[in-house]
């Protein structure tokens, strides 16, 4: 195995954990580190080249975060098998430049993939140039004495963001800074709950979270959305004494829809004669085209019932793996204990983040891009509608960065997807969402980075000929 050459890691321009990161892309395209090869721990790395700790692990999140790294715990981290020699080299080897702008192309993206915004329309310059004054500025006291429910700046910006933007009254000290959504799941778990414990789940619903809380052992009821978003009544029938629910109000997923008003007030009421907990994922509520959000469960909240979830992975990157969890006052104290025992994004990342949006640069960019995703979205239904006609039926919805297309009840969804991820594409079954044996078919797409209506017809013939075969 041959390692990346970090002799020349001088460039200026570049801040030195992102130099490391292409130096081990740049290895990984040219054959140089193989799918399975381990490579150096973090404390060995950060010695044999005499950097700070905290430089190599950002370098590795991001690689990880990517899908370029993997960790195996005693085993050490390795290259990803999957790769299988499909990546290729967005820069020069032994070039620590950045790509230019639109050259980004990351091994795990694909057409019409689910989950990522608009990757060309990021702010890069802007974002690097923050992280490298935040690597400049880091000290041995950073490294070693990092806040464990997140970067106390970070934790204040938040807090302010949330009362200006979501209606949200909190102290920073209510607000945790987790490793993703799932981390925020985690910590909820650990705090709260216990094995076995039952709650009220979408049904469809966010698949990756409900995967979490079932491998977590958790017990799932699954409830009917429909255009009024969860069938709070059905709940109320049929298991009022459940510890829980997870919803995703403002834009429910993946339909779209959003929980009416009289069910929003019902949810709540249950929560406080029950003392159950909602925990609401409020993942993309800053994308929507007509008029202003929807005002959260949370805003609405006086009993303290409601825990309140918001990620930066949609909004920005997902390599950030960077999620918020705002709890009740009277409950943090026990998640200050929960979380000194979980794991953390890197302070570089956090402090980026907060220059980000003390600086203003954050509310830019979610002003842009709900202009940007209006736009593109219409790419993607004209699309659907010139290639499919009636075939396909697609609601109207008001915000979000994917569409979910129904498709009539004689169709197999799962084999449609799978015939046109077989042709290059990643969109899901509908179906695969649902726990209930009679589920909708239909077919979810994301739409953030079609930046053309050509691409979009591109891609959407692609989706017939699967249709087709």
């Amino acid at each position: 195995m041959d390692l990346p050459d970090f002799k020349s890691l001088t460039d200026r321009q570049s801040p030195i954990y992102l130099q490391l990161y292409w130096r081990f892309r740049n290895a990984i395209a040219t054959g140089k580190l193989a799918p399975g090869d381990r490579v150096p721990s973090i404390r060995s790395l950060a010695s044999e080249l005499n950097l700070a700790r905290g430089t190599v692990e950002a370098a590795y999140q991001m690689l990880s975060s990517e899908g370029y790294l993997i960790g195996r715990g005693p085993a050490g981290t390795v290259v990803s098998p999957q790769l299988d020699g499909r990546v290729s080299a967005t820069t020069p080897v032994g070039s620590s430049a950045l790509p230019r702008s639109g050259q980004i192309k990351l091994a795990a993206s694909k057409p019409l993939q689910l989950g990522l915004p608009a990757l060309d329309a990021f702010p890069r310059k802007t974002w690097v140039r923050l992280a490298g004054r935040n690597l400049r500025a880091m000290n041995v006291a950073d490294m070693v004495n990092a806040d464990p429910n997140g970067y106390e700046p970070l934790r204040r910006a938040i807090a302010a963001y949330l009362a200006v933007s979501r209606g949200i009254a909190c102290t920073p000290d209510q607000v945790f800074v987790t490793a993703g959504y799932r981390g925020a799941l985690e910590l909820i778990r650990r705090t709260l709950f216990r094995h076995g414990d039952s709650g009220w789940f979408e049904d469809p619903g966010y698949l990756h979270a409900r995967r979490f809380l079932e491998d977590a052992g958790m017990q799932l009821v699954p409830l009917p959305v429909d255009d009024d978003g969860l069938n709070v009544e059905s709940g109320l029938r049929h298991a009022v004494d459940t510890r829980f629910a997870v919803v995703t109000p403002t834009h429910q997923s993946p339909s779209g829809v959003a929980l009416s008003l009289p069910r929003r007030l019902a949810l709540l009421d249950w929560a406080q004669a029950q003392r159950a907990w909602i925990i609401e994922d409020d993942y993309d509520s800053e994308f929507r085209y007509d008029g202003r959000p929807l005002p959260p469960l949370k805003s609405l909240d006086h009993a303290g019932r409601v825990l309140y979830a918001g990620t930066f992975s949609k909004v920005l990157y997902p390599g950030l793996r960077l999620a918020y969890l705002v709890v009740p006052e009277h409950e943090i104290g026990k998640f200050r204990n929960s979380m000194a025992q979980l794991g953390r994004s890197p302070v570089l990342f956090q402090a980026t983040v907060a220059d980000f949006m003390e600086q203003g640069h954050f509310a830019r960019h979610i002003k842009k891009m709900r202009s940007l995703y209006a736009t593109r979205r219409e790419y993607l239904v004209r699309a659907l509608a010139q290639v499919f006609g009636d075939m396909l039926l697609v609601p109207e919805r008001a915000g979000g960065i994917h569409v979910v297309a129904h498709l009539k009840p004689k169709y197999n969804d799962k084999a449609f997807a799978a015939a046109a991820n077989a042709k290059g594409l990643a969109i899901m079954a509908l179906s695969e969402w649902c726990i209930r044996r009679r589920s909708p078919v239909g077919l979810l797409m994301g739409f953030a980075n079609i930046a053309t209506p050509e691409q979009a017809l591109k891609y959407v013939r692609r989706l017939r000929e699967a249709f087709e075969h």
